[in-house]
């Protein structure tokens, strides 16, 4: 049993704790780092940060890629999946265009690349705009 002392003790540790993580994380829950490539508009390309809940960041559009996340998100699956090996892909080309995901979403560490390549490739990028923005081939 601990006495009065002792607890005091273990609280203080543990507040004091909980107090430097909390300042250590500047973007404390969900937030993300994008990084596009050759999409065909100079203005999407280049590296753009996400913070969502509530939306912010130098993403062109904060909220409404916030919200597109928030609805693919569902309980015990990965949003971010790459298409399973082995998946029959139609053979089109969608253009140069590269994506890199990559931070916290749902407290699960993120750490994904997207791109055009296929026909599954292109239906998982459309799937995520406006996270990922339009292209042009």
């Amino acid at each position: 049993m601990l006495r009065s002392s002792g607890l005091t003790l273990v609280l203080a540790t543990v507040l004091l704790s909980a107090g430097n993580g909390a300042a250590a994380a500047p973007w404390p829950g969900d937030h993300l780092r994008l990084t596009v490539t050759n999409s065909g508009d100079p203005a999407n390309d280049g590296p753009f940060e996400l913070s969502c809940h509530p939306a912010a960041g130098s993403h062109p559009a904060p909220q409404a890629a916030c919200d597109r996340l928030d609805e693919l998100t569902r309980w015990g699956e990965d949003p971010f999946a790459p298409v399973p090996p082995g998946t029959q892909c139609s053979m089109q080309y969608g253009g140069p265009a590269t994506a890199h995901l990559e931070g916290t979403w749902a407290g699960r560490p993120v750490d994904t690349d997207f791109r055009r390549s296929d026909g599954c490739e292109i239906v998982r990028w459309d799937k995520f705009q406006p996270l990922l923005p339009p292209t042009r081939s």
